[in-house]
């Protein structure tokens, strides 16, 4: 590997689970102090541990659920179950738990490629990344009122296509685009790839929700979480590679939002889907 910034170094290392048991994986949590577990961390070493269960093919598509908030000073178990063994398709369930409960549930499908149909939709026409300066640089010049997340150093590079979440002179559209790539070189393993890209498309997702809304996360008035998270893997992605993130959230209700978000290449290729809906409940202030 030519460079892998500090932050990317932990994920990796952070992905490379213990076995501890026939089909039973312990996951470490990075060395930094957070109030709970990042979604994007749990579901990325739950499709660890299912990858490291199957010998052919590689993932096509993970349903999940975020049961329980994570505690970031416990390692996490994961529980494999392996559901079904077929010619074509294999199929694991996952269940990461921690204090003797379960916290986030999966079950992924494993698929070789096969000839047959082929379309896609097209990629919207956007600048291309190297035009977009690094989050780091636009956070350093002091615009909007950034919560405590966006401004930790991550293991992925992130290029916001117009205002960056928090800035006052964003659109109130329910769309976010960006361009996003492991801030790093990753090792040729198609299983840490998808994994990483896993970890990656939990932290913007949520964004469209509430782009369109005055959130204030520090006042107590609002709380967000992930509640599940599904993705589909079309083709084989290099997360080191520059993806197109493209999110829109066609619906918030009843204390839950909906979003969806594609990723491709910049060759215009759709490699990833996935939609999410994540928990969007208005607290009343306290007199």
């Amino acid at each position: 590997m030519d460079f892998v910034s500090h932050a990317l170094d932990e994920l990796v290392r952070i992905l490379d689970l213990e076995r501890i048991e026939v089909d039973v994986y312990r996951g470490p949590n990075p060395a930094e102090e957070r109030e709970r577990t990042f979604g994007g961390q749990v579901a990325a070493q739950a499709l660890m541990a299912a990858g490291r269960t199957v010998e052919r093919g590689r993932v096509h598509s993970l349903h999940s659920y975020f049961l329980r908030p994570g505690d970031p000073t416990t390692p996490i178990l994961y529980e494999v179950d392996r559901i079904r063994d077929g010619r074509s398709f294999t199929t694991r369930r996952v269940v990461a738990v921690q204090h003797g409960q379960a916290i986030y549930n999966m079950e992924a499908s494993f698929h070789t490629d096969e000839v047959s149909l082929t379309h896609q939709m097209a990629m919207p026409e956007v600048p291309a990344p190297e035009s977009i300066p690094r989050l780091a640089e636009r956070i350093a010049s002091g615009r909007g009122d950034l919560d405590e997340w966006l401004m930790r150093h991550h293991p992925i590079d992130q290029r916001f296509i117009g205002p960056i979440p928090g800035d006052p002179e964003r659109t109130t559209d329910p769309r976010q685009q960006l361009w996003i790539r492991a801030d790093g070189d990753l090792p040729d393993d198609p299983l840490l790839h998808a994994c990483v890209i896993a970890y990656a498309s939990d932290m913007n997702l949520f964004d469209a929700i509430v782009k369109p809304h005055r959130i204030d996360w520090s006042d107590g008035t609002f709380m967000g979480a992930s509640l599940d998270h599904c993705m589909w893997f079309h083709h084989r992605a290099r997360a080191d590679d520059w993806l197109l993130y493209d999110t829109e959230s066609p619906i918030a209700f009843g204390g839950r939002g909906l979003a969806r978000g594609f990723l491709f290449s910049r060759q215009g290729e759709l490699l990833v889907s996935m939609v999410q809906e994540g928990l969007t409940r208005v607290i009343a202030p306290r007199d």
